[in-house]
């Protein structure tokens, strides 16, 4: 049993290693594509992965505050798992079969992974760092 604290901490360590890993994935396919391509296709690229991010930050930001809130909520210590709720579990398995069985499965080209899992993988970073914030400033 932990702190609603230490379940701030464990979400935001979970997020954040969750989104380094989807990053380095995204980055290796962005170079490995960009070694082979035009300017103009680096710069489509890059704009597709800003765009990417933009979108799952927003996602990902309203699930922050919801979690936080719900994990600030607790009247006591719970089990370390809880700082996710089912329905989240639920989502995380299904994004990581989808994304693993995507990029095995070779229907998609490399050009798809550089720019989304950069953008996804940044958003997923930066959801990881906003819950460390909350964990830091917890009062």
């Amino acid at each position: 049993m932990v702190s609603n604290r230490t379940l701030l901490g464990i979400a935001g360590f979970v997020w954040l290693a969750a989104g380094v890993n989807i990053l380095r994935i995204g980055l290796r396919a962005f170079l490995a594509v960009c070694a082979l391509s035009i300017i103009g296709r680096i710069l489509l690229m890059a704009a597709l992965a800003v765009l990417i991010f933009i979108g799952f930050h927003l996602m990902f930001s309203k699930i922050v505050v919801k979690h936080t809130a719900r994990i600030k909520g607790y009247k006591t210590k719970q089990p370390f798992w809880k700082f996710f709720d089912g329905k989240s579990y639920l989502l995380m398995l299904f994004m990581m079969s989808l994304g693993i069985g995507l990029r095995h499965s070779g229907l998609l080209p490399e050009f798809f992974f550089g720019f989304f899992y950069t953008g996804l993988g940044t958003a997923l970073t930066a959801a990881g760092l906003r819950f460390l914030i909350r964990f830091f400033r917890y009062n």
